[in-house]
């Protein structure tokens, strides 16, 4: 099930991160920070901890395929130790917010942090690639015999992003728009989009539940494979692992879907003759997954995005579907515009100028609504 990188095109970045780590935390003892295999004699104790985005409990171990997944402990000590289960990643750690390492599809094993100041410290791995192809895995964190956990309450905030590759944040490091697919891997970061952006402003605990190319009822170009909502109930991309949270309850959900639905020409053999007849079902459909939200999440408070588009094309369905909604009884609905946004990162994707801005556009909202972190009546 986990999906294993070819051994030509693994790494791990190691090399000069002294240097790095130096420049990157504040503390004289901080530039004696390292990355660094565990020993194979090592036997750490386990270190609770606490994962954001979905997740499958395997085992000790998580596996996850939704983008923006994210794994925090807390602990007194001088190290941390934790566990890289196979999948083709790429990994940032933080410790106390500061980020001390990245690691690119990193070998599967035991990994140490070490050369930390001995006090109160907080571990956060933000998984920030796309795995379409396949699942990775995440087998937790573990201090050596000096350590002390601590603990490290759940935020009172949560905010779901529901989308496509603006919400993945699709080669969003690389501000040119002409890049190989390796390059697109590389240099997608989801904790440079819009909705980790808005989540951190707003010290909220969030998930990413947004796939690349996929639409509300057509894909990119056309392509033959699960559209968003049908992959939404599913906690994994293959179909039959459902997803079933006890602790997800957003108090925000936020929608942004529409561009692979309609910013390809329709091809032969697609269902819909004309672009009237893929604009109705797109909007017949957004309702009724919209009203599958509703039903899942009680009172949240519901954001529909509209990106930029040709002719609006996009603003206008997304414009009905809100008033096909609030005409069905539904109270707690907006919709914002992105803004005209500049698409100068890969393949005409949101630049990271264009992410802070959409950010910027929610969180405006949201801090002139702050009435909407407490739920309404289901």
């Amino acid at each position: 099930m986990s999906g294993v990188a070819r051994p030509d095109r693994r790494a791990v970045a190691f090399g000069g991160l002294a240097a790095t780590f130096a420049a990157a935390l504040a503390t004289p003892a901080a530039a004696q920070v390292r990355v660094e295999r565990a020993p194979s004699a090592a036997a750490p104790k386990p270190l609770p901890f606490l994962a954001g985005g979905r997740v499958v409990s395997e085992g000790e171990g998580l596996t996850y395929q939704w983008p923006g997944v994210y794994f925090e402990a807390a602990f007194t000590g001088d190290s941390v130790f934790f566990r890289v289960g196979p999948g083709d990643q790429i990994l940032h750690l933080l410790i106390d917010g500061r980020r001390v390492g990245e690691m690119i599809r990193p070998d599967p094993g035991l990994y140490r942090i070490t050369g930390l100041a001995r006090a109160a410290h907080c571990v956060r791995i933000d998984v920030v690639s796309e795995h379409q192809a396949g699942p990775a895995r995440f087998d937790g964190f573990a201090l050596d015999g000096d350590g002390v956990a601590q603990s490290r309450p759940r935020r009172l905030r949560q905010i779901e992003f529901i989308g496509d590759s603006h919400t993945v944040g699709y080669g969003v490091g690389l501000d040119r728009r002409e890049c190989t697919t390796q390059e697109v891997w590389a240099s997608t970061d989801n904790t440079m989009a819009f909705g980790p952006l808005t989540a951190r402003r707003h010290q909220a605990d969030y998930q990413i539940n947004a796939i690349s190319g996929r639409g509300v009822v057509r894909n990119y170009g056309g392509a033959a494979l699960p559209t968003l909502p049908q992959a939404y109930p599913y906690a994994l991309f293959d179909g039959t692992t459902r997803y079933e949270a006890t602790d997800w309850s957003p108090q925000v959900m936020v929608v942004d879907l529409g561009t692979n639905d309609f910013s390809t020409p329709l091809g032969a053999g697609e269902p819909w003759a004309t672009r009237e007849a893929l604009s109705a079902d797109y909007e017949a459909t957004y309702v009724r997954f919209v009203q599958t939200l509703r039903a899942r999440n009680g009172g949240a408070f519901l954001i529909l995005m509209t990106p930029p588009s040709a002719e609006d094309e996009i603003a206008v369905a997304v414009g009905r579907v809100a008033e096909r909604l609030k005409t069905a009884g539904e109270d707690r609905l907006a919709v914002l515009s992105t803004g005209a946004l500049a698409f100068t990162a890969c393949d005409w994707h949101p630049s990271r100028r264009d992410q802070e801005q959409i950010a910027g556009v929610l969180s405006a909202f949201l801090d002139a609504h702050p009435e909407v972190w407490s739920r309404g009546e289901p």
